[in-house]
C-alpha cells in the first residue's frame, strides 16, 4: 500500500510541477502572456461573403478565452481579397475593417487573454477565393500550378511584389490601431510566404529566387514594411515550417527546405534586433499535410465535402474520384498515415527544438512556440522544460475542449471518452459546415440519433448569441 501511496503521491506532484511550468506567464520582450498555451489559428467560415466580422467570429474567438488560453492567434486573415483560402473569412484589407477587429479584441481582453492577428495570403494555396478570384490565375512566386489540388498560378511581377509587401504592412497598422496584441505571419504550410521561402516551390530567377537567403527577401522585406508602420515595440512572430516535406504526395518533387535552411531563414529575419520577436514552428508545404495537422484522414466526410473544390484546380476531379472510391480512397488514407508516421502530439518539437537553440545563441530574448496535436500537460511541460519552446499553440484538442486550459490545471488531460481522438472531421467539414468538432463518440447519448443531435448542438452554439436579438 506504501508503495501505492508513494506512487500517486509522485504523479501528483510531477502533475503540479507541469501545471507550474505551463500557466507561468511567457514574456516576450514586447508581450507578456498569462500562461504557455496559445489557440492556434482556427478558421472557420463564421463571416460575411465581403470579407466583414461577424458575431458569430467574436463568440468563437471569445470561447476560447473564456477557456482559459493565454493568447490567441487569430483566423487565416487576408491581406486582401486576392489572397483569401475561402470565403466568409474576416479581412484586414481594408480600415472599414477595424472596428470589428477592435470588438474581437475587447471582448478577448475581457478574460485576461492576449490577441494576435494572423496576417496572411493564400498565393496558388486558394481552395475557394470567391468570385474575385475564380477567373484569375492565383498570385505566387512560381507559375507552376499547385500540385495537389492543381490551382493554377501566375508569378508575381515585381510591382505586384511591392503592392502585396505594402498590403501586409497596412495589415500590421489596422491590427495596432485595433488595439491588439500583436501579428502574426503566416510563413508555413504552403501559403504565399511559404511559396517564396520554399526551395521546393521558388523557382524564380530574379533577386526573390535561388539561395535561401534570396529566397527570404520578401519575407524580410514585409517585416520591414511592418517595422516602418508600427515600430519597435509592437509584437510580431512568424510561423515557418521547421522542415517543408515538400514531396510527400510525389516523391518525385522537391523535398524544399530543409532544417539547415529553416534555421539560416529564422537567424536572418532576427534583422539584428529589428525584426521577429518570436517564431511559431509548424511543417508541412501544403495544407493540409500529412504532418499538418497531424491526424486521420475521414475519407466519408472527404468525399463529402470535397466536392465544393471540383470548379478551383485542374487536378480536384482526379482528387475527387479517388476520395470516392471505397479502395483508393482507404490506400490513400494509408498512404496519409504512413507519411504522417507514428507521432502526433509534439510532431514539431524537435524541429522547435533547432530553431529554440539557433536563435538564442544570437538573442534570447526571442522565443518559440511549437504547434502539433498539443493536449497532455505531461507532453506540454516536456516540450518547454525540454528548450524545445517556450510555449506551445493548440488547435483541434481546443475545438474539441476549449476549457482544456482549465482541465490542465488539475488533470494531464481531458478525461477518457473526451480527447480529440485527431480525426480531422473538423478541418474537413470547414470546407461546407460551421467549424466544429464532428467526432460523433465524443458526445453523449444512448442512441445515434442522441449523440448526432448533441453534436449539431456543440457546433451551431457558436452562433449564439445571435448577430441581432
Amino acid at each position: 500500500m506504501a508503495n501505492v501511496e508513494d506512487s500517486d503521491a509522485d504523479r501528483k506532484f510531477l502533475h503540479e510541477d507541469n501545471a507550474r511550468l505551463i500557466f507561468t506567464p511567457l514574456e516576450f520582450r514586447h508581450l507578456t502572456v498569462k500562461n504557455r498555451i496559445f489557440r492556434s489559428n482556427l478558421s472557420g467560415t463564421f463571416d460575411d461573403y465581403n470579407g466583414h466580422g461577424s458575431n458569430a467570429r467574436v463568440n468563437w474567438e471569445t470561447r476560447f478565452a473564456r477557456g482559459g488560453a493565454g493568447a490567441i492567434i487569430s483566423s487565416f486573415t487576408p491581406v486582401t481579397v486576392r489572397g483569401r483560402i475561402l470565403t466568409r473569412y474576416a479581412m484586414i484589407d481594408a480600415d472599414d475593417k477595424i472596428p470589428f477587429w477592435r470588438r474581437i479584441g475587447e471582448s478577448v481582453h475581457a478574460h485576461d487573454c492576449r490577441f494576435i492577428l494572423q496576417l496572411s495570403h493564400s498565393g496558388r494555396q486558394q481552395d475557394m477565393g470567391g468570385v474575385e478570384n475564380v477567373y484569375r490565375k492565383a498570385p505566387s512566386s512560381t507559375d507552376k500550378k499547385d500540385y495537389f489540388h492543381g490551382i493554377l498560378a501566375q508569378a508575381m511581377t515585381k510591382p505586384e511584389i511591392a503592392e502585396t509587401v505594402a498590403q501586409f504592412a497596412q495589415g500590421a497598422r489596422r491590427a495596432r490601431e485595433a488595439g491588439l496584441d500583436g501579428v502574426e505571419l503566416h510563413g508555413a504550410n504552403g501559403y504565399l510566404i511559404t511559396q517564396f521561402l520554399s526551395s521546393g516551390i521558388n523557382d524564380r530567377d530574379d533577386e526573390y529566387g535561388g539561395d535561401w537567403e534570396a529566397r527570404a527577401r520578401f519575407v524580410l522585406e514585409i517585416i520591414r514594411a511592418i517595422r516602418a508602420e508600427v515600430g519597435p515595440d509592437f509584437h510580431l512572430q512568424m510561423k515557418i515550417n521547421g522542415v517543408d516535406h515538400n514531396d510527400w504526395l510525389y516523391p518525385w518533387e522537391k523535398k524544399g527546405n530543409t532544417l539547415d535552411d529553416t534555421l539560416n531563414i529564422c537567424r536572418l529575419l532576427l534583422d539584428d534586433g529589428k525584426g521577429v520577436d518570436a517564431f511559431h514552428v509548424s511543417s508541412g508545404s501544403t495544407f493540409p499535410h500529412p504532418r499538418n495537422p497531424p491526424g486521420d484522414l475521414p475519407m466519408r466526410d472527404l468525399a463529402r465535402c470535397y466536392d465544393g473544390m471540383l470548379a478551383q484546380g485542374v487536378r480536384t476531379r482526379f482528387n475527387y474520384r479517388i476520395f470516392s472510391s471505397p479502395l483508393a480512397g482507404a490506400l490513400f488514407r494509408q498512404y496519409w498515415i504512413w507519411r504522417r508516421g507514428k507521432v502526433i502530439e509534439g510532431i514539431n518539437a524537435d524541429y522547435a527544438h533547432a530553431v529554440t537553440e539557433a536563435v538564442r545563441k544570437i538573442d534570447p530574448s526571442v522565443k518559440v512556440l511549437c504547434t502539433g496535436g498539443f493536449q497532455h500537460a505531461s507532453k506540454i511541460a516536456g516540450a518547454i522544460r525540454s528548450d524545445a519552446c517556450d510555449g506551445v499553440s493548440i488547435g483541434r484538442p481546443l475545438i474539441a475542449n476549449p476549457s482544456l486550459p482549465e482541465i490542465l490545471k488539475t488533470a494531464d488531460g481531458p478525461p477518457a471518452g473526451k480527447e480529440c481522438t485527431y480525426c480531422n472531421k473538423c478541418l474537413i467539414n470547414d470546407l461546407k459546415n460551421p467549424l466544429g468538432c464532428y467526432e460523433l463518440s465524443r458526445y453523449d447519448g444512448d442512441t445515434f440519433e442522441e449523440r448526432y443531435d448533441a453534436m449539431i448542438a456543440e457546433v451551431m452554439s457558436v452562433f449564439e448569441p445571435p448577430t441581432f436579438q
